[in-house]
């Protein structure tokens, strides 16, 4: 089996987003899976035109020549694909989305009926990889995550496959914090297991979704506290400065 993530942070290694899928990805790789780790940062991708140069081509050939017809290939040859990203104003990043945006080449162009009765562009051609959906977010509530949680349902559709986990994670700053490094190890152990539980089983078993769910640290008090330390941090790095 094999696992290929496409972590959309702009942070690349750097960032909250790369703790978590780096422990989803370790974990898959303990259960016998090829994992692999693309860093959309690193990569040049172009906005997608919207001209269907594409859907016209016999060889599904984009115009824009960069990174993409590599991550395509990369795409189609997995059979878990793990999107990543940083939450960003209640959605995906813009180098994720632009990503899906070029995806467009594994469609067909014309107009087909789905099992809902709803109208959806089929697949080219081929069987589509699983999908999984991991996020962090500054915000500590889980409740953060409404636009994506609808999003993986749309995709799931539109590329008629499924998300097997979607795994969202409140107060992300803390993932690199080094004050929350135990609670952070506990979570990543978790991580690691639905990684686990992915490529053994095909999906995330029932306990660890909920487990996933909870918070990061247990406390009634952690959510404030959460508030106040990122607004001190705010504080200091505007030196005092008046916000307009």
């Amino acid at each position: 089996m094999k696992v290929v993530a496409f972590n959309g942070s702009p942070k690349g290694e750097e960032g909250n987003t790369h703790v978590m899928v780096g422990a989803f990805l370790e974990g898959a790789a303990k259960a016998g899976a090829d994992v692999e780790n693309v860093f959309l940062a690193e990569k040049k991708i172009d906005h997608c035109r919207g001209c269907f140069q594409c859907w016209l081509s016999p060889t599904a050939e984009c115009v824009l020549k960069d990174d993409m017809a590599e991550l395509i290939g990369l795409f189609s040859s997995a059979d878990i694909v793990v999107f990543a990203t940083p939450l960003h104003n209640d959605n995906v990043s813009s180098r994720l989305k632009i990503f899906i945006d070029r995806l467009l080449p594994l469609g067909d162009p014309h107009f087909a009926v789905d099992a809902g009765g709803e109208t959806v562009h089929p697949s080219r051609g081929g069987e589509c990889p699983k999908f999984v959906m991991i996020a962090n977010c500054g915000f500590p509530e889980q409740s953060h995550f409404q636009v994506l949680r609808l999003l993986a349902q749309r995709m799931a559709r539109n590329y008629e496959t499924e998300f097997v986990a979607e795994i969202y994670r409140g107060g992300g700053a803390w993932l690199t914090e080094p004050a929350a490094a135990d609670a952070v190890a506990r979570y990543t152990d978790l991580v690691k297991k639905a990684g686990e539980e992915v490529v053994t089983t095909g999906r995330l078993s029932e306990g660890t979704r909920q487990r996933l769910e909870e918070p990061l640290i247990p406390s009634p008090e952690f959510v404030e506290i959460y508030r106040q330390t990122v607004n001190r941090s705010w504080d200091e790095a505007l030196g005092g400065r008046e916000q307009r």
